[in-house]
């Protein structure tokens, strides 16, 4: 999420020499404010366990929802691996791991004993109305953890603790230090499979194999968008073994409509075992295991197809307007501060006598003008919030000067 998305390329061409992929900031800025729409619905949602729920729910969320969950973080991690493909090219896999530490360490850092406590505190307060724990004394229970390396790279445990929506960033920053030593040969393969996908486009649909595995074999995790943590490694690898490579880009333009209906085909077959398994996140049945298996390699069906109707040959590229190009920029502040701002304006919500359109309406128009409000004056302006918050560069007073 840091780094510009892997520029348009021909195989030998210097990554620093590279024109960005402007439709990739974009596409991840969409996906980033898009999260603010999904877990506002999660408040309306009869399936998902959200921190604060509205006593009437609907269908409609989960039948929504599950459309954005198949391909909206994987895509996500795939434009990450992008981005550290043109970042380990200009910084060398040392560079790189130290510049993620900071670009995504500091953040990790600072935002998880000041906002990822709230939510958490909002949720027994929503659940039960006689809970009256002042918040600094459910902050001090919050941080009583234990090591836990058993479940890498969540490595502390406690009965209030959790990264909350900062999985992600937790995640990425592991994935990122565990490629930079292996970034090298993974490079050097890249030209062998350009020639490969060019002669058969095909080929571009083998990562699915992977992904059905993993989902099948290891389980869902509903905590992390509904994918196997693992899942996400591959989409991520795989953003940084593809990239560079125009023949890539040329194949995974051609089959971008087939492969999108294969994708739908394959979601649609998961409907009976969403709707029919007790637990087809978990269970080990035949039907669960073929829905897992099916949704894995749906994800990755999306995904191709999806970067592949977005990218367009150079002459008839727009560069993205303002408003995109805004937020392009402010993806990592935006997405460490939506989620508390959600659930705060959600549990001021649902205790109104209002139909869930309108009290849905609310949560997502206040909470997108707070977080945009709060990046804008609290984090854009100055040196040292950009710092804390991921950004590069000089606050715009600095740099107008």
């Amino acid at each position: 999420m840091t780094d510009p998305p892997e520029p348009a390329s021909t195989a030998g061409a210097r990554p620093s020499a590279r024109p960005r992929r402007t439709e990739l900031d974009v596409l991840r800025a969409l996906v980033v404010v898009g999260l603010v729409f999904f877990h506002a619905a999660l408040v309306f949602s009869p399936d998902d366990d959200f921190y604060v729920k509205n006593r009437d729910t609907t269908d409609v969320v989960t039948v929504v929802a599950g459309l954005g969950v198949v391909w909206a973080m994987p895509m996500l991690f795939l434009v990450a691996g992008l981005g550290a493909r043109y970042s380990i090219g200009r910084r060398g896999p040392g560079g790189f791991a130290r510049e993620r530490l900071m670009r995504l360490g500091v953040p990790l850092v600072l935002a998880t004993p000041t906002i990822v406590p709230v939510p958490q505190w909002l949720r027994l307060r929503a659940a039960d109305p006689g809970y009256d724990e002042p918040y600094g004394r459910f902050w001090l229970h919050f941080f009583d953890v234990r090591p836990d390396l058993g479940d890498f790279p969540f490595v502390l445990r406690g009965e209030h603790f959790e990264t909350g929506h900062l999985w992600f960033v937790v995640l990425l920053l592991a994935y990122c230090l565990l490629l930079a030593p292996v970034a090298g040969p993974l490079a050097s393969g890249a030209p062998r499979i350009g020639d490969a996908v060019a002669r058969r486009p095909g080929l571009l649909l083998l990562p699915a194999l992977p992904l059905a595995a993993i989902d099948c074999l290891l389980g869902m995790e509903e905590s992390y968008a509904g994918w196997n943590r693992w899942a996400y490694l591959v989409f991520f690898v795989h953003g940084y073994a593809l990239s560079g490579d125009d023949r890539i880009r040329a194949a995974t333009r051609r089959v971008a409509v087939p492969v999108g209906l294969l994708g739908l085909a394959l979601f649609a077959a998961t409907a009976p075992g969403f709707m029919g398994a007790d637990d087809p996140f978990t269970d080990r049945t035949p039907l669960a295991l073929l829905t897992r298996a099916l949704f894995g390699a749906a994800g990755w069906a999306w995904v191709v197809a999806i970067l592949g109707l977005l990218d367009r040959p150079r002459p008839h590229r727009r560069p993205p307007g303002r408003v995109l190009g805004y937020l392009a920029v402010a993806a990592l502040p935006l997405y460490v501060l939506h989620q508390p701002v959600v659930v705060a304006f959600a549990y001021g919500v649902v205790g109104w006598s209002a139909p869930i359109i309108v009290k849905y309406a609310v949560i997502v128009i206040a909470s997108l003008t707070v977080i945009l409000l709060v990046y804008e004056y609290g984090v854009r302006r100055t040196r040292v919030t950009r710092f804390l918050f991921g950004l590069r560069g000089t606050p715009p007073s600095t740099s107008a000067r």
